[in-house]
């Protein structure tokens, strides 16, 4: 089965509408199968006080400045609507909050996303899957206990998913990638995994596709040197073709397991096979 490809634009449009039709294009050109945003209710998902304290950046002096600046409006994901359907691409966001789950109905879109921070947020997930479309759910900072808890809720309203292993951190340490947890999850659950990679490079990504995983999901960018908190655990578009060619490349060369003699070697096989050594019948 060919592995279901998410570029995971995220917050990295920084708030600006043409950055966010650049990395659909580009993830257009370089063969994902979906595009995926974050929607939240800033004042839902952050305190007053964490949106009043000190931040700089390029919208402001506080974090809520920022959050704000950010957070795209109904008239930029009508937009982004408009544009995907137009371009041929389909996609999806996930949801901070449960306001958020309601504004996204209004869309019909295809697939949902927990990410991982949201994993215990249980009505959330219960408002989630009452809605029974397929959905991912991304397993970081979680423990065995929480992510079985989340599954429940699924599998009580018969409602599609698929684990993705991931670590949350921006951006990953090689030795904290874990690709072994996948078949573990894979047993444990009995469900699909795919993965979501936060690490620099591409080497995690592809050796995942060995493991197993029916999907994979990458933040991508314009500019990894661009502002934000997410742009230097991202994929340039130029880097994230490079990343689909070589695990559409894996895909084929993994194979079916089944041991045989392929028709390439017969040739070989006969001619390598004629030493005076080697008794035939």
């Amino acid at each position: 089965m060919s592995t279901f490809i998410i570029a995971e634009v995220g917050i990295n449009h920084n708030g600006d509408i043409d950055i966010a039709k650049r990395l659909i294009d580009g993830a257009l050109f370089a063969g994902a199968n979906a595009v995926k945003f974050q929607k939240r209710t800033i004042e839902k998902v952050y305190t007053i006080g964490y949106l009043d304290s000190s931040r700089e950046s390029p919208w402001g002096k506080t974090q809520g400045d920022q959050k704000r600046a950010l957070e795209f409006k109904e008239k930029d994901y009508n937009e982004i609507d408009r544009y995907c359907k137009e371009k041929g691409i389909t996609w999806f966001a996930s949801a901070w909050d449960l306001e958020s789950v309601e504004f996204l109905k209004k869309y019909n879109l295809k697939y949902n996303k927990i990410p991982s921070p949201l994993l215990i947020h249980e009505e959330l997930l219960k408002s989630i899957a009452r809605q029974k479309k397929y959905t991912f759910i991304s397993t970081g900072m979680s423990t065995l206990e929480e992510i079985e808890q989340a599954v429940k809720i699924f599998q009580k309203n018969d409602c599609p998913f698929e684990l993705m292993h991931c670590n949350s951190a921006y951006p990953i340490r090689d030795e904290d990638v874990n690709l072994k947890v996948i078949p573990f999850l894979r047993e444990r659950f009995k469900c699909r995994v795919g993965y979501s990679g936060h690490e620099v490079g591409l080497i995690a990504s592809v050796a995942a596709v060995v493991f197993g995983i029916t999907s994979l999901e990458r933040h991508i960018t314009l500019d990894r040197a661009m502002y934000g908190t997410d742009q230097a655990a991202s994929i340039e578009i130029m880097g994230f073709h490079r990343l689909i060619s070589y695990v559409r490349q894996v895909e084929v060369a993994s194979g079916d397991r089944i041991k045989k003699i392929t028709e390439s070697e017969l040739k070989i096989r006969d001619k390598l096979r004629r030493h005076k050594d080697v008794e035939t019948e």
